[in-house]
């Protein structure tokens, strides 16, 4: 990737531990991205403190889950930002660790970095009534957002959008991640005219008509990575004007640091 543009991560780790110990900290330091939004680092406080501070020599901001071993999500970046936000203001979700924004602001410019962790409701119907809940307050929270700044959010948003965006389309439209219900909320985020959208997927500005080249994450059963049989489950989602600095995108397989793999967008974009 052109090493002028601002080199944007978003990886769910599956474990920050885990992750470091198949390698993520050495593919940091070697492509260098400016920031990383991480996700499902499963750890708290005390398992970060002197250890995953930073990664490769990004500094870390953070947002843990009560429950141990659950959820989590980080910021990794290379320049300071002026303010760092954790939590939607959720008593129900903020409780699960699920949103961190680390904010770049300037005298003249409002600018926004989100790490977010959208919830899965693959185990059972309490889960995917929660997912809804919470789909339906990042809504309203990404609407009030994009009327006062810009902003890109990263992360594991657990819907794949179209049916371009999973290898099973047909046998998951009843199954969590690509109900029509969750198609339908990412349809609103994303229409660019209505006043419930203008919301940005940037990987499809770059990439308009992938298919099997989309896939971010596989199941561990069977053989679904082996045969590339996974879902687009995780974005850059970002205000039109962030959207249009889009330079080049990249999804990295060379090696395997958890279920999902890293996507990295290069924008035409200087925080410092």
């Amino acid at each position: 990737m052109d090493s002028s543009l601002f080199k944007l991560t978003s990886l769910n780790l599956n474990g920050i531990r885990s992750a470091t110990s198949k390698g993520v900290e050495a593919w940091v330091a070697a492509t260098g991205p400016d920031c990383i939004c991480v996700q499902e680092i499963k750890a708290q406080a005390p398992d970060i403190q002197d250890r995953f501070e930073q990664l490769a020599g990004l500094d870390g901001y953070f947002h843990f889950a009560e429950k141990k071993g659950y959820s989590g999500v980080g910021v990794y970046t290379r320049h300071a930002p002026s303010d760092v936000i954790v939590g939607l203001g959720s008593p129900e979700f903020d409780a699960e660790g699920r949103y961190v924004e680390t904010r770049f602001d300037t005298a003249g410019r409002k600018l926004s970095i989100i790490s977010a962790y959208f919830p899965s409701g693959s185990s059972g119907e309490d889960r995917q009534q929660a997912k809804f809940r919470f789909l339906a307050e990042m809504h309203i929270h990404l609407m009030r957002m994009k009327g006062e700044r810009e902003f890109i959010l990263c992360g594991d948003i657990n819907i794949a959008h179209r049916k371009e965006d999973l290898k099973n389309w047909r046998g998951n439209q009843k199954n969590s991640g690509f109900t029509p219900e969750e198609r339908a909320w990412m349809d609103m985020l994303l229409d660019p005219v209505a006043p419930t959208g203008g919301i940005v997927d940037v990987y499809r500005v770059l990439q308009p008509d992938t298919t099997d080249a989309c896939y971010t994450w596989w199941s561990n059963r069977g053989q679904a990575y082996a045969n590339n049989v996974g879902w687009r489950l995780d974005y850059h989602l970002a205000t039109p004007a962030l959207a249009a600095l889009a330079r080049q995108e990249s999804i990295y397989k060379g090696e395997k640091f958890s279920d999902h793999a890293p996507i990295t967008i290069g924008y035409d974009l200087k925080l410092g």
